[in-house]
């Protein structure tokens, strides 16, 4: 049996845990996936399949990144595999990141206009 760490390490400060943890979220497809299944609450692999477009097996491999990390939860049923966010914290993280990025934007957008307006605004000329 192989054992994967996680970064979930008792022994390690927690801000290498929470590296490890970003590390986790650090690609657009596994943050697209907690996203889908903080919406529905919980969906299929193949319900995953469709809405990402992706391969099964590298949908497959972002799923096992997430399933290490303690994101999310795998639970079978027949022949299903279903999986949902493991803690509702994951939801939160998710909408505070969406709220600072838009603050961010907003905040360059404002730099910009303000740039825009001084590079508009008429030179005034020593004579």
């Amino acid at each position: 049996m192989r054992i994967v760490d996680s970064g979930w390490d008792a022994q390690k400060p927690l801000y290498e845990v929470k590296a490890n943890l970003f590390k986790g979220l650090s690609h657009p497809v596994r943050v697209r996936v907690l996203e889908l299944l903080c919406a529905q609450q919980e969906m299929s692999v193949s319900e995953l399949l469709a809405d990402t477009g992706l391969e099964a097996s590298h949908l497959s491999q972002h799923l096992s990144v997430l399933r290490r990390h303690h994101l999310v939860v795998a639970e079978r049923r027949g022949s299903l595999v279903f999986y949902r966010i493991a803690f509702p914290q994951v939801a939160d993280f998710l909408r505070v990141a969406r709220e600072l990025l838009t603050e961010v934007l907003r905040q360059n957008q404002q730099q910009l206009m303000s740039s825009v307006e001084l590079t508009d605004a008429p030179a005034a000329h020593s004579q």
